[in-house]
Order: structure tokens, then C-alpha cells, then sequence
């Protein structure tokens, strides 16, 4: 089934109820499921044959999506825009449109991620991200820089980092209106320790990345209050058998959560397959990191105030001391998914627990969203025997409906 963007939103049915499909529900994927919604609200999420299913009403709208596959909406907490649109150009039309094309591909619920920049400028851009949050567009915010290493930049400007003093992080979090739910830094420069525990404080998760600490710094900073690893392996030193450095420690404690690029190029198969079995599935979260130029053709395209050109679908710093470096990504959680079971071999279960449950948890939104279970939104991903995305529902709402639907 062709991908059918939807149009204008016809009366909802009282309800809706998707029958015959594969459905990825928290105790495992049930044959010949049912999940029915009305509103915004899943009402019943069952396999074949349970005895409490709900026959249909007159009145309800039933589809038949028997061949495929119903899972819950996917989480992104890392993504830097999508579709031409970036969360760092302060525009609200700019960022819907990046919101518009990661929901149209499955996303549903989403951080806005910044990148380095002026504190002024991070603060502007905070304004118009959490009242985009405050609006329901956005689960909020997640600043990504400046206070990371100058050895690790990556794609973020040089001469725009500084060490995270505390004050300066406290604006950047004011600056969110209590919408501030991320905040990568590197614990090993001055202030870094004192912003994670500042961080850790004001309900703000600490994710260590982009940084050149040692194993014995980073695990201080684990008990300081860090939870994330941001876009582990990548942006810090590799794993060396005298000098661990953060990954060992990432991977190790079981308070971390680590962030995995699943595009096919920011990680080998062979790396991806340690962090699952190191970490645990419970400790993964597939992220986009994807900027400006996802859903998009090759070309350049801005990344805050650089530039990135985009060829074979990479992005990569154009000019300047960093040119070269990859800069994030042009990923969409959909292609993730497909690529997890179909490529590194993943069940659909821990498929699920990486793209939905488990970012989710992390944010604290695991109340309503994340799996598909009656009372919670009604957030949802079909896909066909391919594994390639045909349907989106968000809070009760088609985003891309099945062709014929």
C-alpha cells in the first residue's frame, strides 16, 4: 500500500477498530489482533480470540488490515529537523514542517533538538520550541550544545562552544518555560559535573556526549545524575583495552540509557549488536539525530549556522574547521525500524522497546504513550509483510492513511 497522506479530516466514526493485523502489544505480537480507538484514546488492544474482545458496533468504522503489522507510535528523542525545516531557525512554520514530515513517517511524539549556537540565539530559538510544546506538537526540548568538547564538536561549531557554567545552563532551561527535557554536555570540562547535578535537580535529563572524558570521569558523572549517552560510540573516544574512556562506562551501569544511530552508516552492524547485548533491550533508544535534509533529496542544506551538503542520502560539514565530519543524519524512525528486523536482526518486540517503549519511559510520557494498551493515546504505526510504513494514526487521527482507507 502506497503511502496517502491525509487532507482534510472527515466526522471521526464513533469508533475505529483495526482488525486481522499482526499487533506488537507489551506481553508479545499477537496474530490476528484488534485495536480499537475512539477519540484519542485506545479502547481495546487484544490477540485473536480473546475472550473480552468487543464485537463491533453499528456505527464503527472497521478496517481490515489483516498481513500486517499495527505497532505503537514511534519516540524520537534526538532529531534536529526533517523535511527542509530545522528546530534551530526560530521559525514556527519551519519547525511544523519538521514536525509534519517525522509524524508523516511515524513519529509521533518528538524532542526538538537544538544545536550549537549563541545562548542568546538558544534562548530565542527555546521560546518558539516550547510554545510549539506547550501546544501539543512537541514533547519538548533538548539543547544539544554549546557545553561540549572542542575535541568532539563534530558537526557543532567550534568557536561557539563553552564550558557548561551552571548559570548559563540555568538560562538556556528558564529559557524553556519548564519545557527543557534533555541537555547533552560533556562532564569533563569545567562546570560539568556541578550543570549535571543542577540538571538532575531540575528534572532535566543529563546526557553525556560529544566529550572527551575518561571511564573513571564519566561513571562520576553517572552519579552525579547523567542518564544518556547521546548517539553512543559516536562524538567520543573509542573503546580502548587500558583506556575504556565513556563507553565502557555507558554501557556497564544500568542507569543509562544509550542513544544508537540505526541508519547503517553512523554504526556497524557488529557495534549495534554489542550495545543491544551490553546494554540490554531495555536500555536502548533508536534516534534519528536526523537533520534539516530528511525526507529530502541531495543538496545542502543549513544545520544551524553551518552548512551541510548531502550526497547518497549522508550529510557532511561542507566548509569551515569541521568540514567533512558527519552531520547527523537523514534518518526517519520508520526506516529504522525496517532495518532493525530485517537487517540486524531484531525481533519486533525489541524493535518496539527501542523506537516507542522505551524513549518514552525515559521521558515519563510511558503513561499514554509507547505501547499499545487500552486508556493510552491512540499512537500508531501500520506496516505491510515489507516491514515498509502504510499508516499513521496520532491521538486518534490518520496521519497517513492505508490506501482505501
Amino acid at each position: 500500500m502506497p503511502l496517502q497522506q491525509s487532507g482534510d479530516r472527515a466526522p471521526s466514526p464513533r469508533r475505529t477498530v483495526l482488525t486481522g493485523a499482526r499487533v506488537a502489544l507489551p506481553a508479545g505480537v499477537a496474530d490476528g489482533g484488534r485495536v480499537a480507538f475512539e477519540g484519542t484514546r485506545i479502547t481495546e488492544a487484544t490477540g485473536a480470540g480473546t475472550a473480552d474482545s468487543t464485537a463491533p458496533a453499528a456505527g464503527d468504522q472497521v478496517i481490515d488490515l489483516t498481513g500486517h503489522l499495527v505497532v505503537p507510535g514511534f519516540v524520537d528523542i534526538h532529531v534536529h529537523g526533517g523535511g527542509g525545516g530545522s528546530f534551530s531557525s526560530a521559525d514556527p512554520e519551519e519547525c511544523l514542517t519538521a514536525i509534519r514530515t517525522h509524524r508523516q513517517r511515524g513519529t509521533t511524539s518528538m524532542l526538538a533538538s537544538t544545536v550549537t549556537g549563541d545562548l542568546d540565539d538558544l534562548a530565542r530559538q527555546a521560546g518558539v520550541l516550547s510554545e510549539l510544546t506547550e501546544q501539543g506538537e512537541l514533547a519538548g526540548i533538548h539543547f544539544e550544545g554549546p557545553f561540549i568538547s572542542p575535541h568532539r564538536c563534530g558537526a557543532h561549531q567550534p568557536g561557539l562552544l563553552r564550558n557548561p557554567d551552571p548559570a548559563d545552563v540555568r538560562k538556556l532551561v528558564d529559557a524553556a518555560r519548564g519545557t527543557a527535557k534533555m541537555m547533552t554536555l560533556a562532564p569533563e570540562l569545567p562546570g560539568g559535573l556541578e550543570s549535571v547535578r543542577l540538571l538532575a535537580d531540575t528534572g532535566v535529563i543529563a546526557a553525556i556526549g560529544h566529550t572527551d572524558s575518561s571511564y573513571d570521569a564519566t561513571r562520576e558523572a553517572i552519579d552525579a545524575g547523567a542518564t544518556v549517552a547521546t548517539h553512543l560510540f559516536n562524538a567520543m573516544p573509542p573503546l580502548g583495552h587500558r583506556a575504556p574512556g565513556p563507553i565502557a562506562a555507558l554501557l556497564e551501569d544500568e542507569r543509562i540509557t544509550v542513544e544508537l544511530i540505526n541508519d547503517g552508516t553512523h554504526l556497524h552492524p557488529a557495534v549495534l549488536e554489542m550495545a543491544f547485548r551490553d546494554a540490554g533491550a531495555d536500555r536502548v533508544a533508536f534516534i534519528t539525530d536526523a537533520m534539516g535534509a530528511a525526507g529530502m533529496n541531495d543538496g545542502m542544506y543549513p544545520l544551524g549556522p553551518m552548512t551541510v551538503e548531502v550526497k547518497d542520502g549522508v550529510a557532511r560539514i561542507s566548509d569551515g574547521p569541521t568540514a567533512g565530519s558527519i552531520a547527523g543524519s537523514t534518518l526517519t524512525l520508520d526506516r529504522a525500524f525496517k532495518r532493525a528486523v530485517t537487517i540486524d536482526g531484531l525481533t519486533v518486540g525489541q524493535a518496539v522497546r527501542a523506537l516507542s517503549a522505551n524513549p518514552a519511559r525515559l521521558l515519563g510520557i510511558d503513561d499514554r504513550t509507547g505501547s499499545i494498551e487500552p486508556g493510552k493515546d491512540a499512537d500508531l504505526v501500520v506496516l505491510d509483510a515489507s516491514y515498509d510504513l502504510v499508516g499513521v494514526v496520532r491521538r486518534g487521527e490518520w496521519v497517513v492513511r492505508p490506501k482505501g482507507v
